[in-house]
C-alpha cells in the first residue's frame, strides 16, 4: 500500500496511490469494509487509528481498487501530492550514516547515531519548487532513506523495532551549508522552511522486503552525483529506532531520514552546488523518485 497526501483545490487529504492513480483513503476505508470512526483528516490521523493493522488494511483496500470501487480521485498528472505526512509531530534526521560519506567529510566513524531535527514547516512535496536560492548561495543536495512510523514506539528492541514502522519513502536533505557552518550545531542550515522534498508515498513493508538492500541515487541535471545501497548504512533501521526510542517515545507519522552517501555538492572540486533552474533528483528503488527544481 502507497499512502500519499493530495489536494485538489480543498487542502490536504489522506490518500492511497494505486497504479498511477489517486484515490481517497477514507473513500478506499469505507469501499473495503474497515471504515474509520469518522473521517480522517490526514495520514497522520489514519496512522493514529489504524498504524497496527496496515498489513491487513491492504489486504482489504487492494481489491476494491482493482475493481473500481471508489472512483479515482484523479491521476498523478492531475492531483497535487504533498509530503506524505504534512503534520509529523517530529521529523529526526541522522547525519553520518554511510562510512564513504563519513570519509568525505574527514570525521572520525561515529558509534552512535548523530541526530539533528527539522520541522513540519521544512517539508515539501514530491514534485515542488526549492525556492530558498534566496536564503544561501551554497544550496546542497543529500539523498536519503526516510522511515514512518506507524505507532508509539517507546524503548523497544532492536529485534522488534521494525514492527513500528508504517512505512518507508524518499527525503532530499537540502542543506544550506553556509549556515550549517556558522555554528557547532546544524539546525540552522537543516531546517530551512520549505527546502526539504519528502515522498511521493510512504510504501508500506510488505511491498518492499529487505529495507537494507535498497539502491539509492541522486541526480543533479541528470548526472548521477550520489549512488549507494541501504546496506552501506553504518547504523541501520531498526537500531536507530530502537536507539531513539530509550529516550524519545516516537509517535505515529514522526519522520526520521537515514542519512546520505558520499557525493553531496560540498565535498567535490569545485563545490557543487545548487543553482536556479536546477533540476535535482531522488530515486529509491521500490519506493519512488522525488523531482525538484531549484529557483
Amino acid at each position: 500500500m502507497k499512502l500519499v497526501s493530495y489536494d485538489r483545490g480543498t487542502g490536504w487529504k489522506p490518500g492511497v496511490l494505486h497504479g498511477d492513480q489517486v484515490f481517497d483513503l477514507n473513500a478506499a476505508l469505507w469501499a473495503a469494509g474497515r471504515r474509520a470512526s469518522s473521517d480522517l483528516p490526514s495520514v497522520r490521523a489514519f496512522l493514529q487509528e489504524h498504524g497496527g493493522q496496515l498489513p491487513q488494511i491492504a489486504a482489504a483496500v487492494g481489491p476494491v481498487l482493482d475493481g473500481g470501487t471508489p472512483e479515482a480521485v484523479g491521476s498523478l498528472d492531475s492531483v497535487v501530492l504533498g509530503p506524505p505526512v504534512t503534520d509529523p509531530l517530529k521529523v529526526l534526521c541522522v547525519g553520518l550514516n554511510y562510512s564513504d560519506h563519513v570519509g568525505e567529510t574527514g570525521r572520525a566513524m561515529p558509534t552512535h547515531p548523530d541526530l539533528f531535527a527539522k520541522f513540519a514547516s521544512s517539508l515539501i512535496g514530491p514534485y515542488d519548487s526549492i525556492d530558498r536560492s534566496d536564503v544561501t548561495d551554497n544550496l546542497d543536495f543529500e539523498g536519503e532513506l526516510a522511515v514512518v512510523i506507524g505507532k508509539e514506539c517507546g524503548r523497544v528492541d532492536e529485534s522488534d523495532a521494525l514492527s513500528y514502522v508504517a512505512g518507508l519513502s524518499v527525503l532530499n536533505d537540502i542543506t544550506a551549508r553556509d549556515l550549517q557552518y556558522r555554528g557547532t550545531q546544524w539546525l540552522a542550515g537543516k531546517a530551512v522552511d520549505r527546502a526539504t522534498p519528502f515522498g511521493p508515498a510512504i510504501v508500506t513493508l510488505d511491498e518492499i522486503g529487505d529495507p537494507q538492500s535498497l539502491d539509492i541515487e541522486t541526480f543533479v541535471n541528470g548526472s548521477r552525483v550520489q549512488g549507494s545501497n541501504t546496506k552501506y548504512m553504518i547504523f541501520p533501521i531498526a537500531r536507530i529506532i530502537s536507539y531513539v526510542s530509550q529516550f524519545l517515545t516516537l509517535s505515529p507519522g514522526d519522520v526520521i531520514a537515514t542519512g546520505t552517501p558520499e557525493g553531496i555538492g560540498a565535498k567535490r572540486n569545485p563545490p557543487l552546488w545548487l543553482r536556479p533552474g536546477d533540476k535535482v533528483e531522488v530515486r529509491l528503488e521500490k519506493i519512488g523518485v522525488l523531482s525538484n527544481q531549484v529557483v
